[in-house]
């Protein structure tokens, strides 16, 4: 059996009286790629900020590779999260900073190694997710595609264990949509790295998730856990598939 990397317990999360998720129970076995589904509001993203640190929940407990994530001290959590990359739907890059200073940044503050060892690596990086070449451009002279890969060369940096995406094909034209798709399944099968990926987009889900969680804004839980595969042929419940139904415009 797959050892488990990620659990979430009993998890609440909440805007002051708000609350978006209660009772939230998972597990994310290593090597998964975990997709986090629901409609607009159901706390995707708010579910997305707890696992990364940036929002505490209200109630529950975060276990990342065993360790009880808002038990730890502040130290504890950088060591954490220095084994996980993120990339934000919107790529979050330094504007300023060619996209080959971007992917260099995490090395030269975390790392110690040598300003050479450093650019040989942030060319590795930038042809694992095919941008070679494209070390001394700057963000606004690539595509919205290319934006993606130099935000996830970036993530990748330190050689993280688990990666989180935020909405990966967001803006996306759909040719550029499917490379990236690849990319993930590349990466999880070469670097058996977990994957945690925020996603409504039906076709992307099916491609590339074996796991799954439906956050149901109007129930306020988890109501679906498992496959997304199964699920389209087989809904366990009546806003899941309206969901399939919905984002594939039938």
């Amino acid at each position: 059996m797959s050892e488990t990397i990620i659990r979430g317990e009993n998890l609440e999360i909440a805007y002051g009286e708000n609350v978006l998720l209660r009772d939230g129970n998972f597990a994310v076995k290593r090597g998964d790629i975990f997709i986090i589904m629901g409609g607009s509001g159901s706390g995707k993203s708010s579910l997305l900020k707890t696992l990364i640190g940036l929002k505490e929940p209200k109630a529950g407990r975060v276990f990342i590779r065993d360790e009880d994530f808002y038990q730890s001290d502040e130290a504890k959590r950088r060591q954490i999260m220095q084994g996980c990359g993120v990339l934000y739907q919107s790529g979050a890059l330094f504007s300023s900073m060619t996209i080959g200073e971007n992917a260099a940044l995490p090395l030269q503050q975390y790392s110690t190694y040598s300003p050479e060892t450093i650019a040989e690596l942030v060319e590795l990086k930038l042809a694992l997710v095919g941008l070679q070449g494209y070390r001394d451009f700057y963000p606004d002279e690539l595509s919205g595609g290319m934006k993606k890969r130099a935000s996830l060369a970036r993530a990748l940096a330190l050689d993280p264990d688990i990666l989180y995406f935020d909405e990966p094909s967001s803006g996306l034209d759909p040719v550029s949509s499917r490379l990236q798709d690849e990319l993930i399944l590349e990466i999880n099968a070469n670097q058996g790295t977990t994957i945690v990926v925020i996603s409504h987009d039906v076709d992307s889900i099916l491609t590339i998730g074996n796991n799954a969680i439906y956050l149901d804004g109007n129930a306020k839980q988890i109501t679906a856990a498992g496959s997304p595969q199964e699920w389209l042929r087989n809904p366990p419940n009546a806003a899941l598939a309206d969901f399939f139904k919905r984002r594939r415009g039938e």
